[in-house]
């Protein structure tokens, strides 16, 4: 039998349209592959575009970490403020000045340190609280956090704010009195507490005088101690030194200027009793995100001495610009 002969170079059964159509296939699959392969969609970089740039993060506090309490006062200093000290053996007198610290979860955040002397005419008791406060939110800084901590305490202590001078003053009318709004004062003393602030007046709980403490005092009259003795006052707003029937001193509670970046003083003075006369001055200010409170107690052993307020006050003060100058190095 005689073999079908073929043309070479041609499948056998396949016609030539065929095979055209296999390859016009394959290209066209070429094409739509590499078409997806492009890049992304516009609708992808539309969503991209809205996206704006990310807010910024407060600024942090200028203090990461905290002195150590105990070591931050000088000898000669607690000499002064612990009289009673040097009458003591010398073992108890190194135990006193060497001081007791403060319990604490965390060295970097708040630390504080006590010290008691005692004495045959009074006890005097130095509590120092060192607060590094820190904003956990982003949008708020460490020291606006500070401030508002700051602010409760000031609040807790009755203590009012600095009052501002007004841009314009009105006319006094014509029957001499004060003008709706204003208050009565001098313009420069700094208000006063109206309560005992007993909360915000020691920052250590070990080391919390006990007792009651009298209101926020409004009369005052010599005592035989050369001090201060106080009158409890009823309770009701902050008074302005210098108000009608609130005597000015110097020595109200008030704000202080030229400490950190704000501070405020608290002087309470416990109603004497048949054991003696307490009193309590604290100095709180506050530089950047660190909160620093000293408190200096006097307490005597007979109800007829009244622990000076100016001793103590100038003592209290002293002691925390030294505190400030430390945080300045």
């Amino acid at each position: 039998m005689q073999r079908k002969a073929y043309a070479p170079g041609r499948a056998p059964g396949r016609s030539g349209s065929a095979a055209l159509s296999a390859a016009a296939l394959a290209l066209g699959l070429g094409i739509g592959l590499s078409g997806c392969s492009s890049g992304a969609s516009p609708d992808a970089e539309a969503v991209d575009s809205k996206a704006g740039p990310a807010a910024p993060a407060a600024a942090p506090g200028r203090y990461r970490t905290l002195f150590e309490p105990c070591g931050a006062v000088p000898s000669s200093t607690l000499k002064d403020l612990l009289p009673g000290a040097a009458a003591l053996p010398e073992p108890e007198r190194d135990r006193t000045y060497r001081g007791t610290a403060a319990p604490t979860f965390d060295t970097d955040r708040r630390v504080g340190c006590g010290w008691k002397s005692d004495a045959p005419d009074a006890t005097h008791r130095l509590t120092l609280d060192v607060e590094r406060v820190v904003s956990y939110d982003p949008a708020v800084s460490d020291d606006d956090r500070a401030q508002e901590v700051y602010g409760r305490k000031q609040a807790a202590a009755g203590i009012a704010a600095a009052p501002t001078a007004p841009a314009t003053t009105s006319p006094a009318p014509s029957g001499g009195g004060t003008p709706p709004g204003k208050a009565h004062g001098t313009g420069s003393g700094a208000p006063a507490s109206a309560g005992a602030g007993a909360g915000a007046s020691s920052p250590l709980a070990g080391h919390q005088p006990q007792g009651p403490l009298a209101p926020r005092p409004t009369q005052v009259t010599p005592s035989t101690g050369g001090g201060t003795a106080t009158a409890p006052a009823s309770p009701g707003a902050p008074v302005v030194p210098g108000s009608p029937g609130v005597p000015t001193t110097g020595l109200e509670d008030r704000v202080l200027d030229g400490l950190g970046d704000v501070a405020f003083l608290k002087d309470t003075l416990a109603t004497p009793g048949p054991s003696g006369a307490k009193r309590l001055v604290s100095v709180v200010f506050r530089t950047s995100n660190v909160i620093v409170t000293v408190s200096y107690e006097e307490q005597t052993t007979t109800s007829a001495e009244v622990p000076d307020s100016r001793e103590l006050q100038e003592k209290a003060r002293n002691l925390a610009r030294l505190l400030a100058e430390r945080l300045e190095e």
